[in-house]
């Protein structure tokens, strides 16, 4: 009787993880928009000026089709870069220029590589990272 009692307790907690399991892959994600291209966060854009604001045009000319408007992520597109992942002290200024001049393969999210954006030179990839350093600074990123 009690291998009975074990090999049913064993059924029933089977039974319970994939419950778990099934239940977790039918909810939605609460950090996933339910519309392709929607943002993925919520950013806060503070007064620009300068080489801030000359920097969001040259954002929103090559690099919000992907990352969004005041770089906030689209669902299915790319991530927002007013993320923590961003941040200078794991992502520095240089990471950006890499993945603007060379492409980056995916490694924090699930978007794919992220292929070179021609067309777009060093000081516009400066103006650029002012303009994402500035949001992430203003959503308190850092």
């Amino acid at each position: 009787m009690s291998r009975r009692l074990f090999v049913g307790g064993a059924l029933i907690l089977a039974l319970a993880a994939a419950a778990t399991i099934v239940g977790r892959m039918i909810q939605p994600d609460p950090m996933v928009p339910d519309q392709p291209g929607e943002p993925l966060v919520d950013v806060k854009v503070p007064d620009l000026e300068g080489t801030a604001l000359a920097g969001q045009e040259l954002f929103k000319a090559n690099c919000a089709v992907c990352h969004g408007d005041n770089a906030a992520g689209r669902n299915g597109a790319g991530p927002p870069l007013v993320h923590r992942i961003y941040e200078p002290n794991h992502h520095g200024d240089g990471a950006f220029l890499l993945a603007v001049t060379r492409g980056v393969k995916a490694h924090h999210w699930p978007f794919g590589d992220m292929p070179s954006v021609p067309g777009v030179n060093i000081n516009d990839i400066e103006q650029i990272v002012v303009y994402v350093r500035t949001l992430q600074k203003a959503n308190g990123i850092f």
